[in-house]
This record gives C-alpha cells, sequence and structure tokens, in this order.
C-alpha cells in the first residue's frame, strides 16, 4: 500500500511540476545566443550599390565595410539594441538609430545614403 501512495505522490509532483515550469510554443534560447545585423546599403538618388562603405555599431570596436555588391554582415552581437553609424567618402553619414537585435536571429536593413552637395 506504501509503494502505491509513495507512486501516486511521484506521479503528482512530475505532473504538477510540467504544468508549472511549461514553456509552451516559445523556443528555448541559450542566454550567451549571439545575433547578427546584416543589409544592403545603396545611393539614395541612384539606387546603385555602394562599395565599401563603414558599417560600425556606435559605442563598440565593430565595424564591417560593404562588398561589391553593397552587402555587409556584423556577426556576433549580443542582443540588445544598437545604434549603426556609416561613412562613405563624397556621402553623408548616416546614422540608424534604436536597432532592436534579438537573439539568435539575423537582423536585415537596407540603407540609402545621400551624397554631400
Amino acid at each position: 500500500m506504501k509503494k502505491i501512495i509513495s507512486i501516486a505522490i511521484v506521479s503528482v509532483v512530475i505532473l504538477f511540476s510540467n504544468c508549472v515550469f511549461a514553456t509552451g510554443d516559445a523556443p528555448v534560447v541559450p542566454m550567451n545566443a549571439k545575433a547578427a545585423i546584416s543589409g544592403k546599403v545603396v545611393d539614395n538618388k541612384t539606387g546603385e550599390s555602394l562599395v565599401g562603405v563603414a558599417v560600425a555599431i556606435e559605442g563598440t570596436d565593430q565595424k564591417v565595410y560593404t562588398d561589391l555588391d553593397g552587402n555587409f554582415t556584423i556577426n556576433n552581437v549580443n542582443p540588445g539594441n544598437y545604434n549603426l553609424v556609416l561613412s562613405l567618402i563624397s556621402y553623408k553619414n548616416s546614422l540608424v538609430e534604436n536597432l532592436k537585435v534579438k537573439s539568435s536571429e539575423k537582423e536585415v536593413i537596407d540603407i540609402k545614403l545621400d551624397v554631400i552637395r
């Protein structure tokens, strides 16, 4: 009889703990999961891809340059809100403010730069 009561108590505890700690459909993401920011930089007037644009995360050492198609990717970014600073000779510097980056995701943005007149 004691064995049946013990099994019943353990079953109730397991059932209760599953209900309390259930996570639903939300994926489990490690706390140290990194993200990425990528995008394309083009001329605002012509729409041409811009090569060699410096794309930096404000307040960090992370900086990349756009490729021949105007594309860039910044990897290993911690989740959070960031400002991106873009610069290229003959173009006005651009600031992308409050870019929200989530864990294990790739934030994709397209940016247009204006020529200095």
